[in-house]
């Protein structure tokens, strides 16, 4: 049986009303009901109070999207939106050595693959592209933007939009790309 908490982060994050918030421009009130529903499960998962939710295939992926997907919406424009997503691919990459993300269709599966997208590393990178390629999602999209976040880690080695958030100053070059290639 589910966790309570990880049945709640599924139906919250893959309801009718949530969906369309998980790409889109930033929407405040979104942010704001998630900080205001799942901020309390989301210390308990960063303590690791919840590391257990790795055995099961559901627990596993509300444990991904509670790391990866729910701190860029609490802590937007942050370096705490980021201060999980070693957890998250850590996660992430139990999941795929368990097979659970095999035991979802295809909208839930590529919650799997974010958090390798979301690394800064070309090793991390080239996993995401092929994990995102074995899905053959009708939307080229999906596809292009996986390839886009590799390409940018292949020409920069980290990715120049969450600069200012961390306190990293950007390149010349980066920052003429924030410029061309506003992100995201």
């Amino acid at each position: 049986m589910t966790d309570p908490r990880a049945q709640a982060v599924l139906d919250f994050w893959f309801s009718a009303e949530a969906e369309p918030r998980w790409f889109g421009p930033p929407v405040p009130a979104f942010d704001q009901e998630v900080t205001a529903r799942f901020r309390a499960t989301y210390v308990d998962v960063k303590v690791q109070r919840l590391s257990a939710w790795t055995s099961d295939p559901a627990e596993c992926l509300a444990l991904v999207l509670v790391l990866d997907q729910f701190p860029r919406h609490m802590f937007r424009g942050t370096a705490e939106a980021f201060e999980t997503d070693a957890m998250a691919l850590d996660a992430a990459r139990e999941a795929l050595e368990r097979g659970h993300d095999q035991t979802f269709e295809m909208r839930k599966r590529w919650f799997f693959y974010v958090p390798f997208e979301h690394s800064e590393t070309l090793e991390d990178q080239d996993i995401s592209v092929a994990l995102f390629r074995t899905l053959n999602h009708p939307s080229p999209s999906v596809m292009e933007a996986a390839e886009r976040h590799r390409s940018t880690i292949g020409r920069f080695g980290r990715f120049p939009y969450r600069n200012a958030a961390l306190g990293r100053v950007s390149t010349p070059e980066e920052e003429r790309y924030l410029k061309e290639e506003p992100w995201p």
